[in-house]
C-alpha cells in the first residue's frame, strides 16, 4: 500500500466509462494509464481496439472525423467500412477479409471484413504489480457459414512505457477456413507532422500501385497535409525481426512497433497525407491490404483447419527523447 493515495487510479489503472450521445452512444470504453506516462482507450464494442492513444500527454493517434460509431451503424457492403473507420490506434482488419472487397469462392467480402466493426462477447481487465491486462473475445460466426474466434489479451507494462497486443485466433467451424488478420495502426498530429522522423529498416520495399510508384524513393519523409491527396501504400519485407518507428523531435517522443515477422509477414505502409484525412498507417499483418481473392491467387492465405489456431503479438514501446531515438536508429538516418 502507497500511504501517499488514496486509490490506485490517482496513479494507474482502469476505468469502464459509456459514452453518450451521437453515433457512439452507449458504446463501452476503458480507459487505461499506467502511471508512467503512456494513456490509451480500448473500444469493447469495436473489437476491443485501441480507440486512443497518448504519452506524456501528448496525442500519438490518429482519430477520423466519423470520430465513435456505434457497431449498429456499419455498413458491410463494399467500402462502407469507410462510413464507420474511426481509426484510433488500432483498428482490427480481418478475419474474414482484409482489404480490397472482392467475391473469394463466391463468398461477398467487404472492405476490411467485418471483426473491427464487432463488440466483444466477453471482456475484463485484471492486474498485478506487473501490468494491467484487458481480456476480450470477439466472435466472427455465421450460421451455416465460417466461425472463427478471436482472443485478445491487452497487456500494459507497469514498469516501462509499453503495451503488447497478442491475439489467438481459432476455426470453431467444422471446415477448413481463411484466417486474415491487420493491425491498421494509425499514427496522428501532433506525433505526425512533416517535423516526423520515420524510420523502417526492412530490406525491401515496393509500391503498391502507379500512385504510390510516385513517391517510392520519399517513402520515409512526412510532408505537410494537402489538398485531395492520394493515399500511397508501400509494402515492407523484413527477414525476422519487424520494426517500424516514428519520432517527432517537436514534441521529444515517439513509439516502435516490433513484431516477429516470420509469423505476420506482410507490412503495409500506409501514407495519407490529405487535410484532415493526414495519417500515416504503419501496419503489421499476415496478409497484405489487396484483397482475400489475391491472397489466394497468390497461395499466400492463412488457412486454418478446425480447432486450429493461429497466434500473433505486436509490441508497442513509446520513446522518450533523442537521445532514446539514437539508440534505437543506431546512427542511421531515418
Amino acid at each position: 500500500m502507497n500511504p501517499y493515495i488514496g486509490h490506485r487510479t490517482q496513479l494507474y489503472g482502469v476505468e469502464e466509462h459509456r459514452l453518450v450521445g451521437g453515433k457512439g452512444d452507449g458504446m463501452r470504453l476503458f480507459q487505461v494509464k499506467n502511471g508512467k506516462g503512456l494513456e490509451f482507450t480500448v473500444s469493447a464494442d469495436r473489437c476491443a481496439d485501441i480507440s486512443r492513444l497518448s504519452f506524456r500527454g501528448i496525442n500519438m493517434s490518429y482519430f477520423s472525423p466519423c470520430g465513435y460509431v456505434h457497431p449498429a451503424y456499419y455498413d458491410g457492403k463494399g467500402d462502407g467500412f469507410l462510413k464507420s473507420f474511426t481509426a484510433g490506434f488500432l483498428t482490427t482488419c480481418g478475419l474474414n477479409a482484409v482489404g480490397s472487397p472482392c467475391t473469394d469462392e463466391g463468398e461477398e467480402l467487404p472492405l476490411h471484413g467485418t471483426i473491427g466493426n464487432t463488440p466483444a462477447e466477453h471482456i475484463f481487465w485484471e492486474q498485478d504489480e506487473e501490468a494491467i491486462r484487458i481480456h476480450a473475445r470477439v466472435k466472427d460466426e455465421v450460421i451455416f457459414a465460417h466461425k472463427l474466434v478471436l482472443d485478445r489479451t491487452l497487456s500494459c507494462s507497469l514498469k516501462e512505457n509499453s503495451l503488447m497486443i497478442r491475439d489467438v485466433i481459432t476455426n470453431r467451424g467444422d471446415a477448413p477456413y481463411p484466417a486474415m488478420l491487420l493491425y491498421h495502426m494509425n499514427m496522428g498530429y501532433p506525433l505526425l507532422s512533416e517535423k516526423a522522423q520515420l524510420y523502417v529498416p526492412s530490406r525491401k520495399v515496393r509500391a503498391r500501385n502507379a500512385r504510390a510508384e510516385e513517391g517510392l524513393a520519399d517513402w520515409m519523409h512526412i510532408i505537410p497535409p494537402q489538398k485531395q491527396f492520394e493515399e500511397q501504400c508501400y509494402y515492407h519485407s523484413f527477414d525476422k525481426e519487424g520494426l517500424a518507428a516514428i519520432y517527432n523531435p517537436e514534441i521529444g517522443q515517439g513509439l516502435a512497433i516490433s513484431f516477429d515477422a516470420e509469423n505476420l509477414r506482410y507490412f503495409t505502409e500506409w501514407k495519407m497525407m490529405g487535410e484532415r484525412d493526414y495519417v500515416l498507417g504503419l501496419e503489421p499483418g499476415n496478409c497484405s491490404p489487396d484483397g482475400r481473392a489475391r491472397m489466394r491467387e497468390e497461395g499466400a492465405l492463412t488457412i486454418l483447419q478446425p480447432e486450429e489456431k493461429a497466434e500473433y503479438q505486436v509490441k508497442v514501446s513509446m520513446i522518450e527523447g533523442e537521445k532514446a531515438w539514437a539508440d534505437l536508429v543506431g546512427g542511421k538516418n531515418a
